[in-house]
């Protein structure tokens, strides 16, 4: 195992047709990566968030309202973004 900034890393290797090898060589060099790896692990980590949020989503559609969202709910907000108590 290596280490990268401080961060154990297992290696995993992984076999690419000739056309998806080069277009990710193609998104290191166009994108700023230093490595294909770099790349693959930013790929990996949008797709956990995606999942994440996705569940995240699942769950507020699934949950049951708690206040109603009228006009008097985001007065509220607004006061509250703006440092106030709302009125």
């Amino acid at each position: 195992m290596a280490r990268l900034d401080g961060v154990v890393m297992s290696t995993m290797n992984v076999s690419l047709p000739d056309g998806l090898k080069s277009f990710v060589d193609e998104q290191v060099a166009a994108r700023g990566y230093r490595t294909s790896s770099e790349y693959v692990r930013e790929l990996i980590r949008k797709d956990r968030d995606r999942q994440r949020l996705r569940g995240l989503s699942l769950d507020g559609a699934r949950s049951r309202p708690t206040s109603t969202a009228d006009g008097r709910y985001f007065d509220g907000l607004r006061a509250r973004a703006r440092g106030r108590t709302a009125t």
